[in-house]
């Protein structure tokens, strides 16, 4: 997924993002910190699983994932993710120790936040 980064967004850069959620989580380790991921633009499994790991090392807890083209100009979708896959995607993750996870062809970022999150918590999110 670093590969893709700069065309999904062109104004951040990957390690700078990872680095950033690695200093909240030591700022605050009582911080729900939440990411999301993007499929469906290009990306290869084992970019995606790489994406996880880094997620996770960084202190990334919870995430989201979709991605259909919301709009013109928008990203194109590359490949449509059936949801299946992203009910295979959202085991994988919770398998490598993430303890919330919303993953669906129409998941947003904001995605059920409250439901997410929990009532009550603070949260930073990430890439």
């Amino acid at each position: 997924m670093a590969r893709l980064y700069p065309e999904v967004r062109p104004q951040a850069v990957y390690a700078r993002s990872l680095n950033l959620l690695r200093r909240v989580r030591i700022a605050d380790p009582e911080i729900a910190i939440k990411s999301g991921v993007m499929l469906g633009l290009g990306e290869r499994p084992a970019e995606v699983v790489e994406a996880l790991r880094d997620l996770f090392h960084a202190g990334c807890r919870m995430l989201t994932r979709q991605y259909l083209q919301p709009r013109k100009g928008a990203l194109p979708v590359a490949r449509y993710i059936p949801p299946w896959e992203f009910d295979a995607w959202r085991e994988t993750a919770l398998c490598m120790g993430f303890d919330r996870v919303a993953s669906g062809p129409f998941v947003r970022s904001s995605y059920h936040a409250e439901e997410l999150c929990g009532a009550g918590l603070r949260t930073a999110q990430g890439p």
